[in-house]
């Protein structure tokens, strides 16, 4: 009998054994995986990567100060350059003046236009200054909008609304190759001349 014993004791011994390391190593598993979600959430330890902070140009209330305005130039006892009316819509809107005109020719047509124009936002002050400083790439983005332009949507007001919307997309797709981030809204004919 106590072979018995002995030998029903070795099995349930080893059993035992078994189910002891396969519980420490599901355990083991488990803390480690949730020690793993802890660091990659940000919770324990910074996370992989670090909040970025959101640098985009952020639209500007009506009454708010725009960090990145440009600064005005006044003389003293002056009232300030901007006040913004009550009505309307809710941001300030901010222009930027092309110096200079455009010309060029009309697509598959001998006809020529110049036109003169200026931009709008209602970004802060960062997106006027990427406006003028890739003025150079903008402008041979415009002269190529023109140059795909056919002669009837130089004549019409649908044609001209068209081709504000096209300018726009130019201007904003200068600006996000080169800055992440476009903000023009919109395109305002200053001068339009068909010859």
């Amino acid at each position: 009998m106590s072979d018995k014993q002995d030998k029903d004791a070795k099995p349930a011994k080893g059993k035992g054994m078994l189910v002891k390391a396969v519980l420490g190593v599901v355990l083991v598993a488990a803390g480690g995986g949730g020690t793993f979600a802890l660091v990659q959430s940000g919770v324990v330890g910074g996370g992989k990567e670090h909040v970025r902070e959101d640098n985009q140009p952020k639209l500007v209330r009506k009454g708010e100060e725009d960090p990145f305005a440009p600064k005005a130039e006044g003389k003293e006892g002056e009232a300030p350059a901007d006040i913004d009316g009550e009505g309307g819509s809710e941001f300030r809107t901010s222009y930027y003046n092309f110096t200079e005109d455009f010309t060029s020719n009309l697509k598959n047509s001998s006809a020529l236009v110049q036109i003169s124009i200026a931009c709008s936002t209602r970004r802060d002050g960062r997106v006027l200054m990427w406006v003028r400083k890739h003025e150079l790439a903008i402008r041979s983005e415009i002269l190529v909008v023109l140059a795909d332009t056919p002669e009837e949507d130089a004549f019409t007001p649908e044609g001209k609304e068209r081709l504000q919307k096209r300018l726009a997309g130019a201007i904003n797709k200068v600006l996000t190759q080169t800055e992440g981030f476009g903000g023009v809204d919109a395109v305002y004919f200053k001068s339009f001349l068909v010859q």
